[in-house]
């Protein structure tokens, strides 16, 4: 489980000042981490490190998920996050996928933080249909 260090910098996107990830030392070099506390790139110079927090922003937490419950993949968004700072407990909050449809059913599930294995990325394989 990755926790946030002490010797992490917090940075906050230019326009609006929202966090969007830390830059962490990495020997003499720094890497930028996603606010889920992985790495979005290899370790760099500062600027490239700011520029992957820069490019990558919030857009991630848009896409869809995988949340493995009970023996099988439920695609979820996320519908909110805060990871653990100041001594405060992060939290994760996933919704089935309703897929823009209003007047769907949706189950929410609240994780902590960081968030666990049975939450990861949509892939290419889970986007491919069940039909040949």
């Amino acid at each position: 489980m990755t926790t946030i260090g002490d010797d992490w910098i917090a940075h906050r996107r230019s326009s609006d000042r929202e966090l969007v990830g830390w830059i962490r030392p990495a020997g003499d070099d720094w890497q930028a981490m996603s606010l889920f506390a992985e790495p979005l790139a290899d370790p760099a110079d500062w600027d490239v490190a700011e520029d992957a927090l820069e490019n990558t922003s919030l857009s991630w937490m848009a896409e869809p998920w995988i949340f493995a419950r009970d023996g099988r993949n439920i695609r979820v968004r996320l519908v909110e996050f805060r990871p653990d700072l100041d001594g405060h407990p992060g939290r994760i909050v996933v919704k089935t996928d309703d897929f823009g449809a209003i007047d769907v059913p949706y189950e929410l599930f609240e994780l902590s933080w960081p968030p666990p294995a049975e939450l990861r990325p949509l892939t290419a394989q889970d986007r491919a249909a069940p039909w040949p």
